[in-house]
């Protein structure tokens, strides 16, 4: 999970950081025009999706992996028969989600 996590995280900041400097560029005296200005706002834009849907996958699969791991063969190993509680990790991916939405869409908005 944590790998995945990470990964989504570098991806939407590799993204953002990518149309930032591009923009940044464009500004600096001395600098030709590019050819495709636009490029560096939809490469992020994958990026950033590309993080998202890699948060999304986190999810998917740590649930998966706790149905499994909770199935009646582990349980009755570890002689645990309630439901896990709930942790903290989902809220914290849910909110990296989030802020990925929030930098998709300010990129997209910024582009039209």
């Amino acid at each position: 999970m944590m790998a995945w996590v990470r990964t989504g995280v570098s991806l939407i900041g590799f993204g953002f950081t990518i149309v930032q400097f591009f923009d940044r560029m464009a500004s600096v005296p001395g600098i030709a025009p590019a050819r495709f200005p636009d490029a560096p706002h939809y490469l992020g834009l994958m990026l950033i999706t590309c993080g998202i849907f890699a948060l999304g996958t986190a999810v998917w699969q740590y649930r998966a992996g706790v149905r499994y791991l909770w199935a009646p063969p582990f349980t009755d190993i570890a002689g645990i028969g309630v439901e896990p509680r709930q942790t903290p990790l989902l809220a914290v991916v849910f909110a990296l989600i989030l802020v990925g939405l929030f930098t998709f869409f300010s990129v997209l908005f910024r582009l039209l």
